[in-house]
């Protein structure tokens, strides 16, 4: 498993965790079947079964293991934030009237806006079935509070996306809400059915906290420079208005004409031909596509520094490289 030098670093993780896998698979199936509404798993397994690479839910399972756990509940928890992500995940097509998802037609364009949203709640009720199976009132508490979060960072997004007021603080909540937040849930709530001390679970919230950031900051950023590895084109942020962290420390440093530009563009999205590569070209001017690549990894340097902290073990050693990874796009 370690002797593949050429093997992504989720890639060597997934095969150290693909018993536990296998298990958490088959329980998703099992709990995503209805037997009384076959549109919920025909709109669920479109989305569940469309190659993702299971990060979040890989992450519970990493921790557990990390720390010694020899139970089953981490496999119920793997499954509950995989079904929390994939939830979300419908929902966020509908409100973002998204037409592709990893490659293929999203779900409220195959089917529709209620089946989406309806299935999305479905999927959200079958997380909290699952958690409550382990019989532990602290990752009750631990995923449904994660829960909440990224429904308040949709929702502040929503409003923050297209305000030229946004700043970096309220961007970096809006992170933690749509991608950090279940990042640190999944890793805490391994080490917590661990029975680990409360200074290696808080480092395994802030690892997966760390990761979750500098995760969505390298996205943002590989929007305007491009990569094959995220689907996107490069420009889609622009196009739909979105102000990510390399717009927001633009806007900052802006003059008055420059700020006109973005305020024509993304507020009041009145875009023209040319737009997008005066756009980039402001960030390179004001060089805030080189200072969000410097954010990105401070934040690794900070999961790193987490997981000091923890047992060593070999998985260990593939959360540092899983680490290393998420950055390693733009480096």
């Amino acid at each position: 498993m370690l002797d593949k030098p050429d093997q992504k670093p989720h890639d060597r993780l997934a095969e150290a965790l693909s018993g536990d896998m296998a298990e958490v698979n088959a329980l998703i199936r099992t709990r995503m079947a209805s037997e009384h509404a076959p549109r919920i798993p025909e709109v669920t397994a479109h989305l569940v079964e469309a190659g993702g690479k299971r990060l979040r839910p890989m992450l519970t399972l990493a921790a557990a293991r990390m720390c010694g756990y020899e139970g089953d509940n981490h496999v119920k928890l793997a499954a509950t934030v995989e079904f929390i992500h994939t939830a979300t995940l419908l929902h966020d097509d509908v409100v973002d009237e998204s037409e592709k998802r990893r490659g293929r037609p999203t779900a409220n364009l195959l089917w529709d806006n209620k089946s989406s949203v309806l299935v999305g709640d479905y999927l959200f009720a079958r997380s909290f079935q699952l958690m409550t199976e382990t019989n532990n009132i602290r990752v009750l508490r631990i995923l449904s509070d994660a829960a909440a979060t990224i429904a308040e960072g949709e929702v502040l997004q929503m409003t923050a996306a297209q305000d030229l007021r946004t700043t970096e603080a309220i961007y970096l909540q809006v992170v933690r809400g749509k991608t950090a937040a279940l990042f640190s849930a999944a890793t805490e709530v391994g080490g917590v059915i661990a029975e680990m001390d409360e200074a290696q679970v808080k480092a395994l919230f802030d690892y997966g906290d760390a990761l979750g950031i500098a995760f969505q900051i390298v996205d943002d950023l590989l929007d305007y420079w491009g990569s094959d590895a995220t689907g996107k084109n490069v420009g889609d942020d622009f196009r739909e208005r979105k102000l990510t962290l390399p717009v927001i420390k633009a806007v900052a440093l802006g003059d008055d004409e420059e700020r006109a530009f973005w305020k024509r563009t993304i507020e009041k999205g009145r875009q023209e031909d040319g737009d997008l590569e005066h756009a980039i070209a402001l960030l390179n001017k004001h060089g805030t596509l080189e200072a969000t690549r410097a954010e990105a990894n401070e934040w690794i340097a900070k999961a790193r520094a987490a997981l000091a902290h923890l047992p060593a073990h070999p998985i260990r050693d593939m959360l540092d490289d899983l680490a290393d990874y998420v950055v390693a796009r733009v480096n």
